[in-house]
This record gives structure tokens, C-alpha cells and sequence, in this order.
């Protein structure tokens, strides 16, 4: 698609009766529409357009590269209303995959479109009715100003409409775009973790490999040497032996001898424990899973307190009261998150001397889990607000406010619930409660 000239005769004329049928054209002008359709492409749509009824396009604008792209993807937002009929729509056009992101662009142009024809209508209707009614006699004035006031009535009530309309579908496109970006942020995140795994498992399993195979090598050369000196230590003596003797001395063999074990066993241990750390953050991005699987919850909030194992402080004490808990099914990588969100909100919380307390228990048909720990508590008035987008009490710069709000839509999505609160010994505490018979 590309810019499109199109020329409106009827633009300096005043010709809006109410009731009148109109297109867009009579309403909207290219100069209104070409920055919201410039603004759709900047933001990464490959061309955006507004088509009439019919689909006839009245203006668009593409990217310069936009014939050069590759596999894409076409949208159509919903209807543009003028006086409550539809009287066309917004096509947006980009890369293939993104739907859910097409869709918002698409949802975002169409409620904007929408909220100019209603101020222009408005508009237009004013200056038309001001100059017929200067012309007119004072008994068609009077007339007149009984259907102005019904018309303006009838306008103002859709115009508030249309705010309302217009603010509560921002608000949620501004959520979705928060929850899509989370959602892709953790893909990331969950594909570098696999790719790093892959990279570190590669090396790890030869350099463990050869340690071992060093270690039989060494038992070898030392028992080797431990025959020499026996051979040297039960012959007479000489220069030789006097030689041997001092050559011992002076490269400390027996200090070797006593130590080498222990690196070796060290090597290896520092070996597996690489493995180990990689192996959690595989699992915890469950970059291999497949849709949901049955999970054993207790195994997986052990497996994100090993990878947070660096963001938690120094000194931390961590109580593991887990319970007996039958296997959830589930989408296990999504749950990790709500884990490391809770988790890494207590360590927010307080520094040094924090004690975190994670209880884990079948109650009837649900699972329970609480996260509690010994900061300083949630104020009473942000008790109803911490799982809102965007809210944070941190500083500017120092947090978006989704963290929460992702735990919130995880577990409702499986079906549970999250209660935040305070204990009574002081601190946070955090409330999961999931369905053990499903959704």
C-alpha cells in the first residue's frame, strides 16, 4: 500500500444535516489520517490503510521496505461507526506471526478513527446549525433551537459513550500490550536459557569425561612412584638412592601425593556442579514442554530458588515446609514464574536478616501455597492494588509494576486463585491456592 492523494470537493462547503448519510470522506480529512496511519507503521506494522464499506481504500501508508518483507500477515480492526453505522474499518498489514500485536495496532487506529469522526461530526454539526440558524426567522429559530437541543443531547450522550468506549479499550490494549511483551520477554529468556544450555552442556560432558579419565591416569603415575620409592627404600645404599631421595624432597611429593585426591575430587565436584546449575536453568524455562504437563509443584519452586540463588541476599534463611502434594497438571514454565515473581518481591523487600517461609499443602480439592517472609509488610491501602499493571511502590526506573500482575494472570488462567496479606508476626505474605481436579 502507499500514500494515496484523495481529493474531498465537498470540504469547503457545509453540508451535515442530521440525518444526512455520509462517508468518511465527509468527515475526516487525509491530513487527520495519514499521521495515526504513519504512527501504526513506526510502531512496526509493514503498511496500515482505511478502507470504506465496500473495502476501497481511501488512504494508507506503507514502509519504504515494505515490498521487500518477507511471509506477512493482514488484519482488519473493527467497524468505524459514523451516527451508529459502520462506514468502514482498519487494514494493517505485518510480519507474519505477530497477530496478536496486528490486532492491537488494528483495535488502537480504529478507537482513534473513531474519536475523530465523533469530534468532527460534533463539530461540523455546530458550524452548519450556527449558519442556518442566523439566516433564519425568529419563529424557525425557535424551532430550531428545540431540535438543536435534542440533537445535542442525543450527540453528547454519544459522545460520552464513545469516550467511556474509547478510554476502557485503551486501558486494555495497554494491558494486553504489557502482557504481550511479558509473554515475549519470557519466550526470550526461555530459549537463551536452552541455547546456553546446549553451549555449556557440550564442553561440561568432556571436560568431566577427561577428569575422570585423568583421575585413573594419576592413580597410575602414583602407583608408580610409590614403587619406585619402595624399590629405591629396600635397596642399598648410594648416589643413586641419595639422588632419588633428594629429588623427592624437592619436588614435594609427599605433599603431592597427599593433595592430589582431593583436586581431582574437587574438579569434579566444581564439574557437576555446573551440570547441575545448567540443568536447573533448563528446567526452569521448561523450553522443552510442550503444552501443560503433570508437575511435581514442590520439585519446581526448588528448581527457581537454584536459579535466583545469586538474587537472593546474602545470609537469607529459606524454611522449606512442603507437604505431600499429588502431581499438577499444568504449564509448568508459567507456575516457575509466579514462583520467581513472589520470591524475588521478598527479597525486594528487605536486605540483610531476611527469612523466607514457603508452606506447601493439599487442602480439600486445591493446593496450597504460601510464601510468606519477615519484611516489611504491605501498607493496608495497596492491599487491593499490588496485582494491578504497572503499580509499584519502588522508585521510577526501578520496576514496571507487571511482576504481580503476571503472577495474578498465570493463576487465574489455571484456574486458581492469589491473595496478598500480612501476617500477624509482620511481613508479606502471598497466598497460591490451585485446583487439584483441573479448570
Amino acid at each position: 500500500m502507499e500514500d494515496r492523494q484523495i481529493s474531498n470537493a465537498s470540504a469547503n462547503r457545509l453540508q451535515f444535516v442530521v440525518g444526512e448519510e455520509r462517508g468518511l470522506r465527509d468527515v475526516i480529512s487525509e491530513g487527520e489520517v495519514l499521521p495515526l496511519l504513519r504512527g501504526a507503521v513506526r510502531a512496526g506494522a509493514f503498511a496500515a490503510a482505511l478502507a470504506d464499506t465496500e473495502g476501497a481504500i481511501l488512504w494508507s501508508h506503507a514502509a519504504p521496505d515494505a515490498g521487500e518483507q518477507g511471509g506477512s500477515a493482514g488484519l482488519r480492526g473493527p467497524a468505524i461507526l459514523l451516527e451508529g453505522e459502520p462506514v468502514g474499518s482498519v487494514l494493517v498489514k505485518g510480519e507474519q506471526g505477530r497477530e496478536e500485536f496486528l490486532k492491537g495496532i488494528a483495535v488502537m487506529l480504529t478507537a482513534a478513527v473513531n474519536l475523530l469522526v465523533g469530534s468532527n461530526l460534533k463539530r461540523m454539526l455546530t458550524t452548519e446549525i450556527h449558519t442556518t440558524v442566523v439566516n433564519q426567522s425568529y419563529e424557525e429559530l425557535l424551532e430550531t433551537n428545540r431540535k438543536l437541543a435534542a440533537s445535542e443531547a442525543r450527540y453528547r450522550e454519544l459522545a460520552e459513550s464513545l469516550e467511556i468506549k474509547v478510554e476502557e479499550r485503551t486501558a486494555e490494549l495497554k494491558k494486553a500490550l504489557a502482557r504481550l511483551l511479558q509473554q515475549e520477554k519470557l519466550a526470550s529468556v526461555g530459549q537463551l536459557a536452552a541455547g546456553i544450555a546446549h553451549e555449556i552442556n557440550n564442553p561440561m560432558g568432556f571436560v568431566t569425561s577427561n577428569i575422570h579419565t585423568m583421575q585413573k591416569y594419576l592413580a597410575r603415575f602414583i602407583e608408580m612412584l610409590q614403587f619406585s620409592r619402595d624399590l629405591f627404600a629396600g635397596g642399598q645404599g648410594g648416589v643413586e638412592k641419595e639422588r632419588f631421595s633428594e629429588k623427592w624432597r624437592q619436588l614435594k611429593l609427599d605433599m603431592v601425593l597427599a593433595d592430589v585426591d582431593e583436586l581431582v575430587s574437587q574438579s569434579l565436584g566444581g564439574a557437576e556442579r555446573v551440570k547441575k546449575i545448567v540443568a536447573d536453568l533448563k528446567g526452569f524455562s521448561h523450553i522443552d514442554d510442550l503444552g501443560e504437563t503433570v508437575t511435581d509443584l514442590n520439585a519446581e519452586i526448588d528448581r527457581t530458588l537454584a536459579v535466583l540463588v545469586h538474587e537472593i541476599p546474602p545470609g537469607t534463611e529459606i524454611v522449606r515446609e512442603y507437604g505431600p502434594l499429588p502431581g499438577f497438571s499444568c504449564r509448568a514454565g508459567e507456575l516457575c514464574q509466579v514462583f520467581l515473581n513472589i520470591i524475588v518481591n521478598a527479597c525486594q523487600a528487605r536486605g540483610a536478616g531476611l527469612r523466607i517461609v514457603i508452606r506447601t499443602e493439599l487442602s480439600g480439592d486445591a493446593i496450597v501455597i504460601t510464601f510468606a517472609d519477615n519484611g516489611p509488610g504491605i501498607p493496608q491501602e495497596f492491599l487491593l492494588r499490588v496485582f494491578e499493571p504497572f503499580f509499584t511502590t519502588r522508585p521510577v526506573g526501578q520496576g514496571m509494576g507487571m511482576g504481580l500482575a503476571v503472577v495474578y494472570d498465570v493463576v487465574t488462567a489455571h484456574g486458581g486463585t492469589v491473595e496478598a496479606g500480612n501476617s500477624p508476626e509482620g511481613g508479606a505474605s502471598f497466598v497460591v491456592r490451585l485446583p487439584v481436579s483441573g479448570r
